[in-house]
C-alpha cells in the first residue's frame, strides 16, 4: 500500500496534477457564480508557466545533478550495482526488453565492465505487478547486457525490490553472501543523491558512478549566448516541464525517505 500510495499522491504535486486540481477548483467556482473564480485559474497559469520555463527546468534538474559527477579515472571496485528504471519489459509488440529514456546508466555500467572497474555486476530491480510485465527489470537488464557480449557468470540478479531503498537493503544482503565489499553505484545523476544517502546509511561503501546527464554544462549558459538564445528560453516547453516534475519528484523523494529514517 505504501508503494502505490507514494506513487499515487506526489501526481497532485507534480506542477500538472496541481494545475489540473487548481482548475477542478475553478470550475466549482464558477458553478456558484463566484468572483473569485479567475485566482485558481490564475495558480493554474503560473505554476505551467514558471514549470515550464527552459531556464527553471535546466537549473531544477542540474541541482541535483551536479552533486555528484564521473570520477576520472574511474576507480576500481568489487563489483558495479546499477538500479532498475533502465528498461521497458518486454511485452507485445516489443520482442525483447527496451532501454527507457534512462538506459544510460545500463549502457554506463557496461562500459565500466568492459574497463575492468570491476569483476562483477549487480542488478537490481523487480518489477511492480500492477505496472504489468512477468520478468523483473534486473532479468531485463541482464538480457540487454548480454548484447555486450557480459557473460550471465559476471552478473547477479536482484529482483526482489520494488523502491531505492529495497535496492540497498537487498544488495547489501547479497553483497555479504558474495563478500564483496566497494562497489561503484550506476543510476541517472538526478537520483544519485537520495540513491547514494540510501546506500551509505545502510553502510554500504559504494562509490558515486553517475549516468543519464540530462543538462550539460553548455546548457545552463546558453540563454546568454545570443538574442535566439535568450527568446527561446523565455518560451514555455513540455520538455522544461518534465524537468521540473522530474526534479520535484527527487525532491518529495528525499523528503519523503528522510521521515521514514531511511536517509
Amino acid at each position: 500500500m505504501f508503494l502505490f500510495i507514494s506513487k499515487l499522491l506526489p501526481l497532485f504535486v507534480y506542477p500538472l496534477g496541481l494545475s489540473c486540481l487548481l482548475l477542478i477548483w475553478a470550475l466549482w467556482l464558477s458553478r456558484k457564480r463566484s468572483r473569485k473564480t479567475y485566482v485558481p485559474i490564475l495558480l493554474a497559469l503560473i505554476i505551467l508557466v514558471v514549470a515550464s520555463n527552459p531556464i527553471v527546468g535546466k537549473y531544477a534538474i542540474a541541482s541535483l545533478e551536479h552533486q555528484y559527477l564521473p570520477l576520472v579515472p574511474t576507480p576500481k571496485a568489487d563489483a558495479i550495482v546499477i538500479l532498475g528504471g533502465a528498461t521497458r519489459n518486454n511485452e507485445p509488440p516489443r520482442i525483447m526488453p527496451d532501454l527507457s529514456d534512462r538506459g544510460d546508466r545500463l549502457v554506463y555500467g557496461a562500459r565500466l565492465y568492459q574497463e575492468g572497474a570491476a569483476s562483477k555486476i549487480l542488478l537490481t530491480g523487480g518489477r511492480v505487478s500492477w505496472y504489468g510485465g512477468e520478468s523483473s527489470e534486473a532479468e531485463s537488464m541482464a538480457t540487454i547486457l548480454e548484447l555486450f557480449d557480459i557473460p550471465r557468470k559476471d552478473m547477479i540478479l536482484e529482483s526482489r525490490s520494488l523502491n531505492t531503498h529495497d535496492n540497498a537493503v537487498y544488495t547489501k544482503e547479497i553483497l555479504q553472501r558474495e563478500k564483496l565489499n566497494k562497489v561503484l553505484l550506476v543510476t541517472s545523476a538526478a537520483h544519485m543523491p537520495r540513491s547514494i544517502a540510501i546506500f551509505r546509511r545502510e553502510d554500504i561503501d559504494a562509490i558515486p558512478a553517475p549516468a543519464d546527464f540530462m543538462i550539460s554544462d553548455r546548457n545552463l549558459t546558453e540563454y546568454r549566448h545570443s538574442s535566439q538564445s535568450r527568446i527561446l528560453n523565455l518560451i514555455p516547453n513540455s520538455q522544461s516541464l518534465d524537468y521540473t516534475t522530474q526534479a520535484v519528484k527527487e525532491y518529495i523523494g528525499i523528503f519523503i525517505y528522510r521521515l521514514k529514517g531511511w536517509l
